[in-house]
């Protein structure tokens, strides 16, 4: 009797902010001693693609950058905690914009 299949093979999905993500990552990948914010956005994308069926170019640069800094996941969750108790928002360091262009924009009135 042969055996059951395993069922139709998971299809690989692309995530919507890939493109935005790989910029932040190369950016990244090219810190040798990282910072507040570089340590808060790799525990953010981390977060973001755990679990995520695809980006697994990102996925495996995320654990590079990991290795490179000599990290492993529980102790940058540990540091980015206590990042964050310290006070640490983002954008406090030059950051890039959260949110929208109409709410970070400047208004005349």
């Amino acid at each position: 009797m042969p055996s059951p299949s395993p069922g139709p093979e998971p299809v690989e999905q692309s995530h919507p902010l890939h493109a935005l993500d790989r910029e932040a990552l190369d950016r990244l990948l090219a810190v040798e001693t990282p910072e507040d914010q570089h340590l808060v956005d790799v525990a953010r994308l981390l977060m973001r693609y755990q679990g995520f069926p695809g980006a697994y170019d990102l996925q495996d640069d995320l654990e590079k950058i990991l290795r490179l800094w000599k990290l492993s996941r529980d102790a940058l969750h540990e540091r980015t905690r206590a990042i964050w108790a310290a006070g640490f928002r983002p954008g406090a360091a030059g950051a890039e914009p959260v949110g929208s262009g109409f709410d970070t924009t400047d208004q005349a009135t």
